[in-house]
């Protein structure tokens, strides 16, 4: 460093005598000295250059705020982990980031006549999402992306829970240099529906819609077990998905009431791989989806709709009372969704195939298919520090052909940007009425939240 500062002074000087003895002056690019003569390894000198070099090289290589972000009430948000970036390879780089997200919750759960339980109400402070993130980039077209969580940590009777992988993904971007065709591998979300595939710090409600959920199990473990996938966009008017994989998993294969085939004492003894895609299209100029997001701030506008097949095509076991099965999943998943400035809005429809009505059954399994969707809306105040009230239906009739089987939810709320997603507070309030197939039952839940992510 002190030999480009003396050698900075020296051009100084040498300069000024230029024009009188006609001197040529030369620069070590490497490093930043100034000759005389000519030599190998130096170029013409040129103060323009000298100066950019040095800009170049105090270049920062960690960041975190996004500096085209908005500005909140507590300044600007930031972007998903840190980023610290190899000085000598730009190329390579490594973020880390948290996700954590707190709900204070009460709970009050009224059997309908003729009641066969008691009616509860429960208190409850749990952690919704703890989440450690990580990525690491290899070069321009390799990188790797993981966490490791504990969601829903202290809820009610699940005690300190423990962490175990979600994301677990190796990203090849652009391999042949086009938008049109990149790839994943390994334990990524295959696009099931729109809003399990939105990151939940984006989404408006921290727990998703009933149907939504329930989908995130029916094809492929927690949408992201093991799989292939193949995805892209043409000019943001049109992108896709198409995957295979690991399908199902007998822990979170339910029937109408809920119920597990493993908490039955069932067990798969044969499946095949799930496959299916997903395309989304943007047919106005102008309203393009660019990404996936409920929060967009009262910035710009999009208008998409998208659907989706995926498919399971054997899924063999027995249950606990000796019955034995034999199941073809599958999923279709229609969605609309927009928003322009503050208002934003998202439907989506779901249908079901190969859906056990009771696992406690004997002597015959009933099967048949499941039905619904559920809309959101909010309204996202800009000049009142962006504060954003919402509301969401949800209606979903759980086993087709006779009633009794309809959940309906309702829910609304407000919640607070103080820094974009980075930070932000809410509290909602949710109703849910159960037909008396599937539980018999009305639940009241209210909710104060908070969101830390970065």
């Amino acid at each position: 460093m002190n030999k480009v500062i003396f050698s900075s002074i020296a051009a100084i000087a040498l300069t000024s005598t230029v024009y009188a003895n006609s001197i040529k002056l030369y620069t070590n690019p490497s490093t930043g000295q100034i000759f005389t003569k000519n030599a190998p390894g130096r170029v013409p000198f040129d103060i323009n250059n000298l100066m950019h070099a040095k800009a170049k090289k105090t270049k920062p290589t960690i960041t975190i705020v996004d500096k085209n972000s908005l500005n909140f009430l507590l300044g600007k948000q930031t972007h998903i982990g840190m980023k610290i970036t190899a000085q000598d390879d730009p190329n390579m780089w490594i973020k880390a980031g948290v996700r954590l997200q707190g709900t204070f919750e009460n709970k009050q759960t009224s059997y309908k006549q003729p009641a066969t339980k008691s009616n509860t109400n429960i208190d409850s402070a749990y952690l919704r999402r703890v989440r450690f993130e990580f990525s690491a980039g290899f070069n321009k077209y390799l990188s790797y992306t993981m966490d490791i969580r504990n969601d829903k940590s202290n809820y009610t009777g699940k005690g300190e829970g423990h962490f175990n992988v979600g994301d677990a993904y190796i990203k090849i971007k652009k391999p042949f240099n086009t938008s049109l065709i990149n790839f994943k591998l390994y334990r990524a979300k295959i696009d099931i529906s729109r809003t399990e595939t939105v990151k939940s710090a984006r989404t408006i409600m921290y727990d998703r819609p009933y149907i939504a959920d329930e989908a995130a199990q029916f094809i492929s473990y927690n949408r992201r077990a093991t799989n292939v996938q193949m995805y892209g966009n043409y000019k943001d008017k049109i992108h896709y998905q198409i995957a295979a994989g690991s399908s199902v998993y007998q822990g979170k294969l339910h029937d109408t009431l809920g119920e597990s085939l493993s908490g039955n004492g069932g067990t798969i003894s044969d499946q095949s791989f799930f496959y299916g895609g997903h395309v989304t299209f943007s047919p106005f100029n102008g309203w393009e989806q660019k990404k996936e997001t409920e929060t967009y701030f009262a910035q710009g506008k999009s208008f998409a709709f998208g659907a989706g097949y995926w498919s399971v095509p054997t899924v063999q076991g027995h249950t606990n009372s000796g019955v034995n099965f034999n199941l073809h999943h599958e999923l279709i998943n229609l969605s609309v969704t927009g928003h322009y400035h503050g208002f934003f809005a998202s439907a989506e429809y779901f249908k079901f195939n190969g859906v056990v009505k009771d696992w406690a059954n004997t002597g015959s399994l009933d099967t048949g298919s499941s039905n619904g969707g559920f809309v959101t809306g909010e309204y996202c105040f800009k000049n009142l520090a962006y504060l954003a009230p919402f509301v969401r239906y949800e209606k979903w009739n759980k086993f087709t052909g006779n009633g009794g089987n309809t959940l309906t939810s309702t829910s609304g709320g407000v919640n607070w940007y103080l820094r974009g997603n980075t930070i932000k507070m809410g509290v909602n309030f949710q109703h849910n009425d159960y037909g008396v197939n599937i539980g018999n039952k009305t639940e009241n839940i209210a909710r104060i939240t908070s969101q830390w992510f970065f």
